[in-house]
This record gives C-alpha cells, structure tokens and sequence, in this order.
C-alpha cells in the first residue's frame, strides 16, 4: 500500500475517534478549543498546496467530473459545507462575523476556509466570554 491508499484510512480512523469521544465527552467547554480546528485548517491547507504542487491547480475539478462516484463525492461536500453552513451561521452572526468574507472562503477553499471560520468563531466566543 502506497501513502494515497493509507491516509484516506488514517484520515477515516481519526473521524471515528472524534465523533465516539464527542458522544463521550461531559460537554464541559474546553479552553482554547478554537486551536485544534486552527490546526487542521493549517494542515489542510498544507496537504492541499502539496497537492496542487504535485497534481495541478483544477485536479479536484476532474476527479468530480470523471465519473458517477465523482459527481457523488462533490454532492457529498456540497451537501456538507451547506449544512455546516446553516448550523454554524446563527453563533458566527452572534460572534459579529463577517459573513460574506467566510462564504467566500468557504466556496472557494471549502474545508479548508470552514475550519478556520470555526477556529475564529470558538476564539471570538473564547475570548468575548471573558471579557
């Protein structure tokens, strides 16, 4: 097995592992918590240069026209991305984010922009709470 095969699997296994310690976890409001999303937002979009680098700037564009699974996995991100859009929108309204500028990013970069929206509006809601 090559890397291309293993990371969608290490990637898999650490989904699973966030959602069981989510169902888990007390609830309690962890300080700091907007650095993790920060982190994988930057991570992402390191792998994601990586990748245009190495594949091209519209690889992603002809991996979800190729076939059937590929239009399916584009319905799959665009599905996702609005309904995170929809449930994270009435906290980052509260927060005073500047929507525009995160839809933009978002439809522009997807996970990579929607991860750093949720590390800035955990951060807001951080550190507006302690003033």
């Amino acid at each position: 097995m090559n890397y291309t095969s293993i990371l969608p699997w290490v990637a898999g296994t650490i989904l699973v592992l966030f959602m069981a310690y989510s169902i888990y976890s007390d609830g309690t409001k962890i300080k700091n918590s907007w650095i993790f999303p920060a982190c994988l937002s930057l991570l992402f979009l390191v792998f994601s240069i990586i990748t245009v680098i190495s594949e091209g700037q519209l690889g992603f564009w002809t991996e979800h026209t190729r076939n059937l699974w590929g239009n399916q996995i584009w319905f799959d991100l665009l599905l996702a991305a609005g309904i995170g859009w929809f449930l994270i929108l009435p906290q980052a309204k509260a927060q005073g984010m500047r929507l525009p500028f995160w839809g933009i990013l978002i439809v522009a970069t997807g996970c990579i922009g929607f991860t750093a929206m949720v590390a800035r509006m955990l951060y807001l809601r951080d550190t507006l709470s302690e003033l």
